[in-house]
């Protein structure tokens, strides 16, 4: 049994019981939060008759151990239950069915990050103390400091109604590349803002080693030398960023997703709360938090791609 595979028995089986956990949280959450589904679907004057046989029909009359029984069945089998608003639909159907929306655009977000960030973070590093250094900061702390629920109306108000260039809130087709230009960078302007500043540090770092002044004193070209010399070793914490904040898109995509009016998973986790559709909140719940486990064993497998010196460990990276 070689390290990599040890590795992801480990991280299996410490995600199994992350989900686990989260799983059990969420419910009980939900039980103790005020509202009751019924009134959200019949309304609070509707006859007790009625009130009744919902009930029922929703198993909210079980015990909440028959409940919580219940929705561990659900998840086993991977229906994740059925919708108190849709009954004739699953909830891992509900999701599927928005999902690739959401992923495509943290996926684009993602990019939009990406291809600010690394220029602006090398720019940065190689100017250091700078104007260009002390340009890059003021706009990595723009970034920071501007909230999705800003950005995202300020955006629309600009590129929508002022100069039409992209479309508006509902587009028509939520997956063109027209209608992701304004989401993606409402998304990815603060995690820009982040990988720049952790780009900027690893690459002044990086360009303080020995190594780098000796490849410089044999006359390596400064691009070959800032690319593949500096950067390769100074992606490493850039990589972890990356990794754990796209986990963070999928969850962050809900204000973004809500501003855009865009269909996807934060919007029906939203809709699911504002409804008491208990099984929804828990399944989008759900899948946030293995995506969000997916994604960090996956970015501790790309730093051994990154740096071949990583060796993989159960539970710990040497």
């Amino acid at each position: 049994m070689n390290q990599t595979f040890r590795f992801l028995l480990f991280r299996t089986a410490s995600g199994l019981t992350v989900l686990l956990g989260v799983s059990l949280l969420v419910f009980l959450m939900l039980h103790l939060v005020p509202g009751d589904p019924v009134d959200a679907l019949l309304g609070e004057t509707a006859p007790a008759v009625e009130r009744t046989r919902m009930r029922r029909a929703l198993h909210l009359d079980e015990s909440i151990s028959a409940q919580l029984l219940r929705s561990f069945r659900n998840i086993g089998n991977g229906s994740l239950g059925r919708s108190f608003r849709y009954p004739n639909r699953s909830v891992s159907s509900l999701i599927a069915e928005v999902f690739p929306y959401t992923l495509e655009l943290a996926a684009a977000s993602m990019i939009v990050a990406l291809l600010l960030a690394l220029p602006l973070g090398i720019l940065a590093a190689v100017k250091a103390g700078g104007p260009m250094d002390l340009m890059a900061s003021g706009v990595s702390l723009l970034g920071i400091s501007i909230p999705n629920m800003y950005l995202g109306p300020l955006l629309l108000l600009v590129f929508y109604l002022d100069l039409q260039w992209f479309p508006g809130p509902a587009p028509a087709d939520p997956a063109s590349l027209p209608a992701l230009v304004l989401p993606s960078i409402t998304l990815g302007t603060a995690m820009m803002a982040m990988l720049s500043r952790m780009t900027r540090s690893s690459m002044v770092e990086v360009l303080g080693q020995d190594y780098i002044r000796t490849a410089r004193a044999k006359g390596v070209p400064p691009g070959r030398l800032l690319i593949r010399h500096a950067l390769s070793n100074a992606l490493i914490p850039v990589i972890t960023v990356v990794g754990l904040q796209f986990g963070s898109l999928l969850s962050g995509a809900i204000v973004t997703e809500k501003v855009f009016a865009r269909p996807g998973i934060g919007t029906l986790l939203l809709e699911g709360i504002s409804t008491r559709d208990y099984p929804v909140v828990q399944g989008c719940v759900l899948v946030i938090a293995a995506a969000y486990v997916l994604v960090n064993t996956l970015t501790d497998l790309a730093y051994g791609l990154a740096d071949p010196r990583i060796k993989l460990a159960a539970g710990r990276r040497s």
